[in-house]
């Protein structure tokens, strides 16, 4: 085994119940054999989507208190990835954080927001305002349709999306700051699945079948599996296929499987496959 000796610094929610955020990125980082720190940014006994009474603990006042703890150790990690953020405030301490720890490291922004054209329960006009501010901070940016209609101020558009439309949103957050942009949840060409663009570069398209239903987490999903996989020296476009097609299976599985989909992806019996094909990139990059 060659072992990988990247690190991430995952800066999500913790929810108790509903796979997401911090309980899908350690297992499948870990997976793809990268050293995870966790920073919360807020506890919750279930995720806010399609669950009500949930309880909710912000961990505003924690964050910098962790970071300077952790500087005091003197770490360092290849990757900073944030995702769902606890108040307005998190933004600029997680862009504080950012500065902090960024030598040398890919910083990644998945600006959870909301879906299918909606922000979600406890995101604010002024969090999503913040949102922008930190996306231009980042190297690579994630968002869904909904999450890059609000980033850019566009109108949000459903259903398909064709790929000079995709194109021109993918050059739009780029244009804010970042180097790289994937946009995930896009239809094209008779499918589902994602676009990535590096700036100065051509957009490039991966989709499979679309699968029926909705899933909470997939979202999650996909951006961990995005950040393993560049974390094992893919390109891009190596991780966004990657990241297309294990999703693509984990949905086939819940789909399978059936019950309560508010409850998670089932990833998984997955993981074992996702380490053998991080393990099999990385013996040949050894190869090279």
């Amino acid at each position: 085994m060659i072992y990988n000796h990247s690190s991430c610094l995952a800066i999500h929610d913790l929810s108790g119940v509903g796979k997401c955020s911090l309980t899908i990125a350690l297992p499948v980082l870990s997976a793809c054999g990268v050293q995870t720190a966790a920073m919360p940014t807020a506890i919750l006994s279930t995720h806010t989507g399609g669950f009500t009474g949930f309880t909710y603990r912000d961990l505003t006042e924690d964050l910098l208190p962790m970071a300077q703890h952790w500087e005091e150790l003197g770490l360092g990690f290849s990757a900073l990835y944030s995702g769902f953020l606890g108040s307005a405030q998190q933004t600029d301490i997680v862009e504080d954080i950012f500065r902090r720890f960024r030598q040398n490291a890919l910083v990644v922004v998945d600006p959870v927001l909301g879906d299918e054209g909606k922000l979600y329960q406890t995101i604010t006009p002024q969090m999503a305002e913040g949102m922008k501010k930190l996306c231009a901070s980042a190297d690579l940016v994630v968002p869904n349709l909904t999450e890059a209609a609000y980033l850019l101020g566009r109108d949000y558009q459903d259903g398909q999306l064709g790929r000079e439309q995709a194109a021109e949103i993918l050059e739009g957050l780029c244009a804010m700051g970042p180097k790289k942009a994937v946009l995930t949840g896009v239809r094209c060409d008779g499918g589902l699945g994602a676009a990535c663009l590096e700036a100065g570069g051509s957009p490039e398209f991966y989709v499979m079948e679309e699968l029926p239903g909705s899933y909470h987490g997939t979202g999650d999903l996909f951006a961990s599996i995005l950040v393993g996989g560049l974390l094992n020296s893919m390109s891009l476009g190596e991780a966004c296929w990657l990241a297309v097609r294990f999703t693509h299976k984990t949905i086939e599985t819940t789909r399978a499987i059936g019950g309560d989909h508010r409850y998670g992806p089932k990833f998984e019996a997955h993981l074992p496959e996702l380490a053998a094909e991080a393990e099999a990139y990385r013996e040949k990059k050894a190869g090279q």
